[in-house]
């Protein structure tokens, strides 16, 4: 089948995302095995599944990286990403869901909706992704599949309806109803290898009407002609083809979610990938992708065709231990074929491609050329990385980049040898040649090198990783919180003059800069209003550089400054003695004296902390987090006596508080910790830290 071409409208490029522990694995490994990929089907907890298949997966039962499947349904190819619940690696699930069609969100049946539920769903927002909802576990003690379908209208969309209602309750439950075709499916035991259709039971009759009612009434809504024949002739007059059309129609709106559920390790996967068939998106329905050409800017339509020149995008980059780095990317129009040479638009340069595989999780399968639509990784591209554009050298485009939070922890790591220290370069580099949300620097005034990532298990595990893959042996230090600083005055005018004089040609460079506030998230904008040729045109970007290298160092305690504008409206030069360099500097004395004039503070970063704890700790666990200058925003009751607390909090608080928290509760509660935004530090705290700068 390797070789064998899937037209564009039989691909399904497909997420399952969900929160951690919700099901995701196991219900990939469930979809392998019915698919005919597997012989058997893998348990998280045994470390037996295809998907998680790094050494750190296995041991911690959690998904880390984002891994790549693709198998065949009733004549369809399904290129499937399993992706991580942990917050720690959101990049994984953000880089995904920019390159997929549509997405199996899986909820706990247990639990319903969790807050990486809420945390993953408004990502797929963000992309607009099509979605069904799996609820999983339903037919394990306490798994209700009617609770969590009300959690999802509560905490998520009120417009998620069944297109299945399971027959039975927990342990008793055998199947399915489709409100589709009023037809049963049942199994006797859930690992049977086939559904049994049949009636709907008699007592169950009143429920199917009720729901399939409510199915088509809002689906039909999505399409002003189904509308119109579904007043004229009700839901009986509708045939059961109109009804897929007008549940698929809805789906692909975005805004209409179809619900199923069952056991993600069960037979009745079966009916979930159905599912996905006949609701989810084909590229042909995402339609065109838009770019701009990258000398011109103009904006460039690609279709989803064959016949339009080569557009793709490079999602993840892997290390794979056999043959080495592995690039994932999506194709949206034209065909890419092995020994042909493509061009990197992001980077300019050309590469050849050399062999193209097709991934089943950690094995390859070799392929001579990928079309419009689908998913595939190249071997050995060197100046590749996430979020580039791969394109025709003669057609070129640069398709909408992937933006990435920055990293708000970082540790400063050594090698404990001399002879790790050109290894631990390297792994680093290929690390965060990997995952744009890890950052390596070196602080030249201390000399150390220092990481950052998304929170502590993210650097834990990257250093766990690194040691393993790379045989790299490390010491690493208390990690660190990303302080910035930023100014809370407007409009404040400084002069920033360089003059030198040293015998015959001297240094001149003279600007006045207007410094205001940015808004929160913004970053740094330049503008530039010089009149009347005060600051020649050659100098301007000299200025601009100056400001942005002082802005590396703020004058509080060394962060870096951000959220801020500077306005060059005037300032003089000399004939002889101004260059570039002079008004650089001017630029740059400008910024340091103007932020001092301009109120400063320190801003910290504070994170959303949603923590699931048993009632009898909850005193306890709000007390803790009012102690470390959190702000309990809101507590919901969960089934089983269990609350869910949501709070913000500084992350400087933070270090070390899973092990805390579950001392605190005899190991019974979890938490989970995400970036919200970046606040103003309290004097005293300011204080605490330009003391400790300063040592």
């Amino acid at each position: 089948m390797a070789d064998k071409k899937t037209p564009i409208d039989k691909i399904r490029n497909i997420g399952i995302i969900a929160h951690i522990d919700a099901g995701k694995t196991t219900t990939t490994e469930g979809i392998l095995y019915r698919t005919g990929l597997k012989h058997k089907i893998g348990a998280v907890h045994e470390g037996g599944t295809t998907t998680d298949w790094m050494a750190q997966e296995r041991e911690r039962g959690i998904t880390i990286v984002s891994a790549a499947v693709t198998c065949y349904w009733k004549g369809n190819q399904i290129n499937i990403i399993d992706t991580p619940g942990h917050i720690d690696f959101t990049a994984e699930v953000e880089r995904s869901l920019r390159v997929l069609d549509g997405a199996v969100v899986v909820f706990d049946g247990k639990m319903g909706v969790e807050s990486q539920s809420e945390t993953v769903w408004r990502q797929a927002d963000k992309y607009g992704t099509p979605r069904i909802c799996f609820i999983n576990k339903i037919n394990q003690t306490g798994g209700d599949f009617y609770k969590s379908l009300e959690s999802i209208h509560n905490r998520l969309n009120k417009r998620a309806f069944p297109i299945h209602l399971p027959i039975g309750f927990e342990q008793s439950i055998n199947g399915v109803v489709d409100l589709i075709n009023m037809k049963s499916y049942t199994y006797k035991e859930f690992t049977d290898h086939e559904l049994i259709e049949g009636e709907v039971p008699a007592d169950m009759l009143d429920q199917v009407k009720k729901y399939r009612s409510l199915l088509i009434e809002n689906a039909v809504a999505e399409d002003e002609a189904m509308l119109e024949k579904y007043f004229e002739v009700g839901e009986d007059g509708l045939s059961e083809a109109e009804i897929r059309q007008a549940v698929r129609s809805a789906v692909l709106s975005g805004s209409f979610y179809a619900v199923t559920g069952g056991d993600g390790r069960g037979v009745i996967v079966e009916k979930l990938l159905d599912s996905v068939n006949e609701f989810l998106p084909t590229p042909l329905d995402r339609g065109s992708s838009w770019g701009e050409h990258p000398k011109t800017g103009e904006q460039i339509e690609r279709k989803p065709s064959d016949a339009e020149p080569l557009a793709g995008l490079a999602f993840k980059i892997t290390t794979d231990p056999f043959v080495g780095k592995l690039a994932y990317f999506r194709v949206y129009s034209g065909t890419l074929t092995a020994g042909s040479y493509i061009m990197n638009t992001s980077t300019g340069e050309k590469e050849r491609i050399g062999r193209i595989v097709r991934m089943q999780a950690d094995k390859r399968e070799d392929i001579t050329e990928v079309s419009a639509g689908d998913i595939a990784a190249i071997v050995g591209l060197k100046g590749t990385t996430t979020g580039n554009t791969l394109a025709d050298p003669n057609h070129p485009i640069i398709l909408e980049n992937i933006t990435f939070p920055d990293p708000p922890v970082s540790i400063a790591i050594e090698p404990k040898t001399k002879s790790d220290q050109e290894k631990m370069s390297l792994a680093l580099q290929r690390l965060a040649e990997e995952d744009p949300t890890f950052r390596v620097h070196v602080d030249h005034e201390t000399g150390q090198t220092i990481i950052s990532g998304m929170g502590e298990l993210h650097l834990e595990i990257l250093v766990d990783r690194m040691k393993r893959e790379f045989t790299v042996e490390a010491n690493i230090g208390q990690p660190q919180v990303a302080y910035r600083e930023t100014i809370r005055k407007d409009a404040v005018e400084v002069q920033g003059k360089f003059a030198k004089q040293t015998g015959g040609r001297g240094q001149y460079g003279d600007v006045w800069l207007r410094l205001s506030q940015n808004e929160s998230g913004k970053g740094f904008e330049f503008i530039n209003s010089i009149k009347g040729g005060a600051v020649p045109t050659e100098y301007i970007k000299p200025v601009e550089q100056g400001i942005k290298e002082a802005m590396a160092n703020g004058v509080i305690a060394g962060y870096p400054v951000v959220d801020l504008k500077a306005e060059l409206y005037d300032g003089s030069y000399h004939e002889v003695d101004s260059n570039e360099m002079a008004f650089k500097i001017a630029g740059s004395m400008a910024l340091q004296d103007g932020v001092k004039k301009a109120n400063p503070v320190l801003m910290e970063p504070v994170m959303k902390v949603v923590v699931v704890t048993p009632e009898e700790f909850m005193g306890d666990v709000i007390c803790d987090l009012n102690s470390k200058r959190g702000r309990i925003e809101s507590m919901e009751d969960l089934p089983a006596g269990i609350k869910e607390i949501t709070s913000y909090v500084p992350l400087g608080e933070m270090f070390g508080y899973t092990t805390n928290l579950r001392s605190m509760t005899q190991g019974r509660a979890s938490s989970s910790m995400e970036l919200a935004h970046y606040a103003d530090v309290p004097q005293h705290v300011t204080d605490a830290i330009v003391a400790k700068n300063s040592k």
